[in-house]
């Protein structure tokens, strides 16, 4: 299914984005919505929290969430290493498509007295919320792949962790909620295009030669 669920979000993120690009920084709906309701329930702890969360979403964190996941997904030293070399290709080349469509989208952002946090760059889509559903997606492939019990609870907590990351760039007022939600529908789209090509390509590899 990683194929047709690859093509199904790179639709909807090409609409998303059309319907972003079109307005010429008018908001979409709920977006406003969204932002006004952060700025309104910001008490000093929830916003710490915020912020602790949201510093996770890049830098080295993620490529780190991505090698365990690379990690655990092997069962052989050279079956970790490819793999795992596989997902930091697979999450810095979804960083590097993020970043083009960004600056080709040229999206504003929320006003800058509306910030909690540091921001840099346009707004459309999310590059934490990019980042972050991608090497968690990564880790949740990993789990299911190499852990025989307790698997759903990672994936759970991998799963909540990049969601968390993208929200936080809402409530925290550096992002409208659309932008959040085409970092997540790129991060689908590349991660599942990703996984249908890597198994072609490992198809077509001659089968390991048989210990003598």
């Amino acid at each position: 299914m990683a194929g047709p669920l690859g093509l199904v979000a790179l639709g909807a993120f090409a609409v998303l984005t059309a319907a972003v690009a079109g307005r010429r920084g008018a908001l979409l709906p709920g977006d406003a919505r969204l932002h006004a309701w952060s700025q309104a329930h910001r008490p000093e702890t929830a916003v710490a929290v915020a912020r602790g969360i949201t510093y996770t979403g890049v830098g080295v964190v993620p490529y780190a969430v991505a090698v365990l996941g690379g990690l655990l997904a092997g069962r052989t030293g050279r079956q970790r290493a490819l793999v795992t070399a596989l997902f930091v290709v697979c999450l810095a080349t979804g960083q590097a498509l993020r970043y083009t469509a960004m600056r080709l989208i040229a999206r504003p952002r929320p006003p800058l007295a509306d910030w909690a946090t540091r921001a840099t760059g346009w707004s459309f889509p999310s590059g934490h919320a990019t980042t972050s559903a991608l090497a968690a997606g990564l880790l949740a492939l990993g789990v299911l792949v190499g852990l025989r019990r307790g698997r759903l609870p990672l994936v759970l907590l991998a799963l909540c962790w990049g969601a968390a990351v993208g929200l936080t760039r809402v409530y925290l007022g550096v992002h409208w909620f659309s932008d959040v939600v085409g970092g997540w529908l790129l991060a689908l789209a590349w991660l599942s295009l990703w996984l249908w090509a890597v198994r072609h390509w490992l198809r077509g590899r001659p089968p390991p030669a048989a210990p003598s």
